[in-house]
């Protein structure tokens, strides 16, 4: 077996990470532009469109995420803002008692419920839409965080709270870096420092146990196992984007729920932008018999997020036929986590809208902070070139997860995995349909 790449073999990014300055120097940059973030928008204009932190935070970070849990895994969870806020409170007035039972058993089914709430709160409150519901949301989060902190150990909100660290981690497992130990040092490690530190350097902030880590999805790319580590085990190496969804070898179904439940999600926030929307809320209005925005959006919120989860228990269902042996939850389970690179694909598709079409905002507001007044065009991108980029895209995430089917289905014959591949299909059309009709700018 060939040697894997490792990054940590180039004295000055060994030397690097396990300075002080990583990730400190990219957490303090982090923290920096969040708190101009945060006091425009809590302070600045209340016209979207011109103020610099709901163009930071919907047209460049938002669509940029999802970028960078491809190439980088969870490395933005190392500097986030949110993370540092914690460290810094656990040191001052931290109790470091132990994570909940209940956090460590059911942590995921509430970043799924989180994440859920939040998507359906932005369209009943306008978050996105207004800078000062993009400052309470951000409040909220940093109260959270701070709660936890005061009580908890380690990064407990990030594992077990934040529903970002939620998406980072099912977008991780089709990211394209691992950070993972070598298994032959590992077993004769007395020590476990990368779990419980050196005394200079805290243990693994996400509870990670690198002797047994076989996922990225909880790896934030800290440095810290890095810095303790005192057989030089640990690697950091370049992969196959959608390696780690053809081998997990624990699937759990708030995982591939949470797969689905993001695909929903893609297609609410689609379809909230088309032109023909509010043609769309009249139509429901007809069957609820009311034109409160509320009810009405609640009602095309639910169809819109059961509908990707139950196409993906119908496809579980008759692929039962053809697995012998396999039961509907496992089939469910297994080859749900193939909708990952399919998520991904529609995530940055959808953003690619907002990033082309409104990319001049971020610098005319930017220099809008020193006194400087530009308008103008904001668009990067002609229409047709922003569609012809969201069609690439999804055709792509198309080919991951079509390719993740066959490998988590063991290489089985097309026949076999033939539901499995007609979804990935069905997923596929219905995105680049949606992006085939004229949108509307929410910022």
């Amino acid at each position: 077996m060939n040697k894997r790449m490792n990054f940590l073999d180039y004295p000055m990014i060994r030397s690097f990470i396990r300075s002080r300055w990583y990730p400190g120097i990219f957490q303090w940059i982090a923290m920096g532009v969040f708190g101009v973030i945060v006091v425009e928008l809590a302070l600045g204009t209340v016209n979207p469109s011109r103020n610099f932190g709901t163009s930071m935070t919907w047209v460049l970070w938002w669509p940029l995420i999802p970028v960078l849990f491809l190439g980088l895994g969870r490395f933005w969870c190392a500097v986030c803002p949110f993370g540092k806020v914690s460290d810094i409170v656990r040191q001052l007035v931290g109790s470091e008692r132990p994570m909940p039972k209940f956090l460590k058993k059911y942590g995921i089914w509430l970043i799924d419920i989180f994440f859920i709430m939040i998507t359906w709160s932005d369209h009943i409150w306008g978050i996105v839409e207004s800078p000062r519901g993009s400052g309470y949301l951000l409040l909220l989060l940093t109260t959270m965080v701070v709660a936890t902190s005061v009580f908890y150990e380690r990064r407990t909100f990030c594992k077990t709270l934040c529903f970002l660290g939620g998406l980072a981690g099912n977008y991780s497992r089709a990211g394209m870096l691992e950070l993972r130990g070598t298994p032959e040092i590992c077993k004769t490690c007395k020590t476990q420092s990368c779990f419980k530190g050196d005394g200079k350097t805290e243990g693994c902030p996400m509870f990670q146990y690198v002797r047994t880590m076989d996922s990225s999805a909880d790896c934030n790319l800290c440095g810290n196992c890095v810095k303790t580590c005192p057989n030089n085990s640990i690697r950091i190496s370049p992969r196959t984007p959608t390696a780690e969804l053809w081998g997990i070898k624990n699937p759990k179904m708030e995982h591939a729920f949470l797969a689905a439940v993001i695909m929903g999600i893609v297609f609410v926030q689609n379809i909230t932008m088309l032109e023909i929307w509010q043609d769309i809320l009249k139509a429901i209005g007809t069957i609820t018999q009311t034109s409160s925005y509320n009810i009405n959006f609640t009602f095309a919120f639910v169809i819109l997020m059961s509908l990707p989860i139950g196409m993906l228990w119908l496809t579980a269902k008759l692929a039962t036929a053809r697995i012998p042996g396999n039961k509907i939850r496992e089939n469910f389970v297994r080859l749900g986590y193939a909708i990952i690179p399919l998520d991904l694909a529609g995530h940055l598709a959808h953003n690619l809208f907002h990033a082309l079409t409104e990319g001049k905002a971020i610098w005319f507001n930017t220099v809008s902070l020193f006194g400087y007044e530009m308008v103008g065009n904001v668009s990067l991108a002609s229409a047709s070139v922003v569609q012809f980029l969201q069609y690439a895209v999804v055709v792509l995430g198309l080919a991951g997860s079509i390719y993740a089917v066959y490998r988590i289905g063991n290489k089985a014959k097309w026949t076999t995995l033939l539901p499995y591949y007609v979804l990935m299909i069905l997923f596929t059309v219905m995105n680049i349909y949606l992006f085939s009709l004229p949108m509307s700018h929410r910022v």
